[in-house]
């Protein structure tokens, strides 16, 4: 252990990093309590002498003193929690022994925090006070920084906004949206832009919870633009209650089905007819412009008998509203095996991944000797995985064939699929 070598505590790690002070309080002791051996550092030099040190009282480096506030025996634990005076760059061991397994080390640990926690540290800390948070007994420090925080002024908790830890931005915004720190337009952004799912669907909730006094627009916009599916969706439902419900026709071919299923149930709110509106749009089979959200949607709320307009969609020019199309198919139970089977060929890797999930209920009707031509390596790698799929859920001699086709294939993918195949 470099500590324990003498090597300086900015030196041996990264101060910064919350998993570097767990991983140094788990890598201090050994993996088993009531060993009876010791950790290997505890055996050298330096283990001696910081025993010796911490028993006469003597003073401690730095690196010494972290070393003792991760020590297997608790009473060097708790020793150590009262020489930490003059090292602040110790509190995250500290926020650590909060959580101690040992009763008094806690109870000092946490006398101690309570003493030295200020806003701004906790501000630095939060990151590690939230990791730890989650252990048992985690909850002290948890509960001493948003006490602190909550009294701050907000200035001091800018930086938290932008922490790279998620963790630490849905504490933020959650405590921002329940306070009303930010208006709802500026909640609107935060859900467009963050690329955090929770932080997200928060700040969306509370955006649109809170658009009262605002204009509509304002807070709409930037959600109906979002690339998460979950944030357009709550702008689209939004629409109706702001009374922009003709927009929602907008969103009907949305590239998300969430988002498709809740512009359709505005649109039928609004007095609409989506099931109309997706037959027209997908009337044209050759229409570029056609969305591939339209070919989805007029599979998710039409009937069977809308099939024929997807089948004149799988050769349109775009390679989604194909995609579409075939899955549509699917989604209809019109899926005809033999007339998809020669879309396999398709050049277009999206397209072939949705053949062949539409056809391998079908594989023991499809040719072997079609498909097993297809695993050679002049076809792309798309149509190689669906022929290796389909000649594997014939089974028998065809999977056979494949998987010695395979097996020493040059493509890495292929190869590890057919190694899986053949232990099972």
């Amino acid at each position: 252990m470099r500590l324990a070598g003498g090597m300086p505590l900015r030196e041996a790690l990264d101060c910064g990093a919350p998993a570097a002070w767990t991983a140094l309080d788990a890598g201090v002791r050994p993996l088993h309590w009531g060993a009876h051996y010791l950790p290997e550092w505890e055996w050298n030099e330096a283990g001696r002498t910081l025993t010796a040190a911490m028993h006469a009282g003597q003073p401690l480096s730095e690196s010494q003193l972290a070393l003792a506030l991760c020590h297997r025996d608790g009473r060097i634990r708790a020793a150590a929690l009262w020489r930490m005076d003059g090292h602040p760059d110790l509190l995250p061991l500290l926020v650590v022994r909060c959580a101690d397994w040992a009763e008094p080390v806690r109870r000092q640990a946490r006398l101690r925090l309570g003493e030295v926690l200020d806003a701004g540290r906790a501000v630095a800390l939060l990151s590690l006070i939230l990791r730890v948070g989650r252990r048992e007994r985690g909850e002290f420090a948890v509960g001493l920084a948003d006490r602190l925080l909550r009294e701050a002024p907000h200035e001091v908790l800018t930086t938290l906004y932008t922490s790279a830890d998620r963790s630490v931005r849905r504490y933020a915004y959650r405590r921002a949206a329940e306070e009303g720190i930010f208006s709802p337009s500026e909640l609107a952004r935060v859900a467009a832009r963050d690329d955090d799912t929770v932080v997200q669907n928060l700040c969306a909730d509370a955006a649109l919870a809170a658009m009262v006094d605002e204009d509509p627009d304002d807070v709409l916009l930037p959600l109906l633009a979002a690339r998460n599916p979950r944030v357009r969706s709550a702008g689209v439902t939004a629409l109706r209650r702001a009374g922009r419900a003709e927009r929602a026709v907008g969103f009907l071919a949305d590239r998300a089905e969430l988002v498709r299923a809740c512009a359709r149930y505005v649109v039928r709110q609004h007095g609409g007819d989506p099931l109309s509106w997706y037959r027209e749009r997908c009337a044209e089979p050759g229409d570029p412009a056609l969305p591939p959200g339209a070919a989805a949607g007029l599979a998710e709320c039409g009937e069977r008998s809308d099939a024929e307009a997807l089948w004149s969609l799988v050769r349109h020019p775009v390679p989604g509203v194909r995609a579409r199309a075939v899955a549509g198919l699917r989604v209809l139970d019109a899926a005809d095996a033999r007339r998809l089977l020669p879309m396999l060929d398709d050049p277009a890797p999206a397209v072939v991944r949705e053949v062949t999930a539409a056809v391998l209920p079908s594989a023991a009707l499809l040719p072997q000797e079609w498909l097993v031509e297809r695993l050679g390596t002049g076809w792309p790698r798309a149509v190689r995985i669906a022929a290796f799929r389909l000649l594997a859920e014939r089974g028998g001699a065809a999977e056979q064939r494949a998987l010695t086709a395979l097996r020493a294939d040059p493509d890495e993918e292929l190869r590890l699929r057919a190694t899986r195949a053949a232990r099972r």
